[in-house]
């Protein structure tokens, strides 16, 4: 990992273009009931806070295994979010 500004922005373009496939599946889908797909837009929003939150930290020991689990935390959760905009019918 080059450093923490290129980490907040992979968070940002990640969380982002998650959100964005919500709302492009919610316009292509308007007859069908949008609460799942705002409960994923509210689950992205909560996990970019929670994620900037520890980048933001600086109470931290061992800096690169911190920032590496970050990173892994935000593939892991970027995954679980896409399967569930996969999911929604």
């Amino acid at each position: 990992m080059a450093n923490v500004r290129n980490l907040k922005k992979d968070i940002n373009y990640v969380l982002g273009d998650i959100i964005e496939a919500v709302y492009v599946w919610e316009y292509n889908n308007t007859d069908k009931d949008t609460k799942k797909s705002e409960a994923i837009i509210d689950e992205a929003i909560e996990t970019f806070d929670s994620l900037i939150a520890k980048v933001n930290d600086k109470k931290v020991e061992d800096k690169k295994a911190h920032f590496k689990s970050i990173n892994q935390e935000l593939e892991d959760k970027g995954r679980a979010l896409i399967e569930k905009i996969n999911k929604l019918s």
